[in-house]
């Protein structure tokens, strides 16, 4: 087990009133006094017997009605209960910052499943009083380009995690995170950013987590549009809709730990929410050229906005 002292601490993130056994650094600090009704608690406690009696040898989930157990070799065994709570059975010797990415990655997205809210894997930024999401697979550049409209003056909801929860008249809105994002050493290089300034994320020391609470957005916003961030082999930037059946399939795509949607059965959950979504947003594939020589994610940031600007015209006439 971690040897830490077990210390109560309040945090707010992703719309939820956290109480943790475990330190969270990253998001906003609360006092337990000004959280009122807790919506998570995260524990510490070992998990090791209930994992040895549910699971076999070579699995990784384990996932019944009311808990998805999974297991990450050499950090720690991780619970997740109803939506409710987070219980972490740390591995001997392994580092808090280790741990904290699984918290705040594989088990929040399943715990907002579990809450009936969509995650989806990407970023999200404030423009005009509406969100918007990027996203696209690991390595796309969606942080780097969050970053890019970050250095214009835009502010971050979220980054890596996007939580979707629908409003009373079924309109998708984006629930902001914690003022954090995580960049490779070449973004820092590009935005004339120092490294040394900023703290590595564990085993990639040459990717960084960037505080960024001064360009954070607190409020929810309404969605309003999603670009998909694709690398291809061309030498310039191209912005095409994506239309049809093939909506919901980038949806689904592109749901932060999507592989656990039809294990938690909630497909048909999936696709009304996706449906609603559709309703309201205007999806885009917005494709960039694959080259570390060509930095692009300015241009990217006036594609999306030009997009923006023209579908606002557009309704306005």
């Amino acid at each position: 087990m971690l040897e830490t002292t077990k210390k109560n601490c309040g945090y707010e993130a992703f719309g939820l009133r956290i109480v943790s056994e475990f330190p969270l650094p990253e998001l906003h600090k609360m006092t337990v006094y000004e959280l009122g009704n807790v919506d998570l608690y995260i524990t510490l406690s070992d998990l090791t017997a209930v994992w040895n009696e549910n699971a076999s040898p070579d699995d990784y989930f384990f996932i019944n009605e009311t808990e998805c157990l999974f297991h990450v070799p050499d950090v720690a065994i991780y619970s997740i209960q109803q939506g409710e709570r987070i219980t972490i059975s740390p591995m001997p010797g392994v580092s808090e910052d280790h741990i904290r990415i699984y918290v705040l990655g594989t088990c929040m997205g399943i715990l907002l499943m579990q809450r009936n809210v969509l995650p989806l894997h990407g970023s999200a930024i404030a423009i005009n009083g509406n969100a918007y999401a990027i996203v696209g697979d690991s390595g796309a550049g969606k942080s780097t380009l969050a970053a890019a409209f970050l250095s214009k003056g835009y502010k971050l909801l979220t980054d890596d995690v996007i939580a979707l929860s629908l409003s009373s008249d079924k309109a998708p809105v984006v629930t902001p995170a914690y003022p954090q994002q995580k960049l490779w050493i070449q973004s820092l290089d590009e935005f004339g950013m120092d490294a040394e300034a900023y703290r590595p994320i564990v085993e990639r020391e040459t990717k960084f987590a960037i505080p960024v609470l001064s360009q954070f957005e607190q409020k929810a916003l309404p969605l309003k549009g999603i670009f998909e961030l694709v690398k291809t082999e061309t030498d310039r930037v191209t912005l095409k809709p994506i239309t049809k059946l093939e909506r919901f399939h980038k949806l689904f795509y592109h749901t932060y730990r999507g592989f656990m949607v039809p294990q938690l059965q909630l497909m048909d959950w999936h696709f009304a929410f996706s449906a609603n979504i559709i309703k309201a947003c205007d999806l885009y594939q917005l494709e960039r050229p694959n080259s570390s020589t060509v930095f692009t994610a300015h241009e990217l940031v006036e594609t999306i906005i030009e997009t923006i600007e023209m579908g606002d015209y557009c309704e306005s006439n």
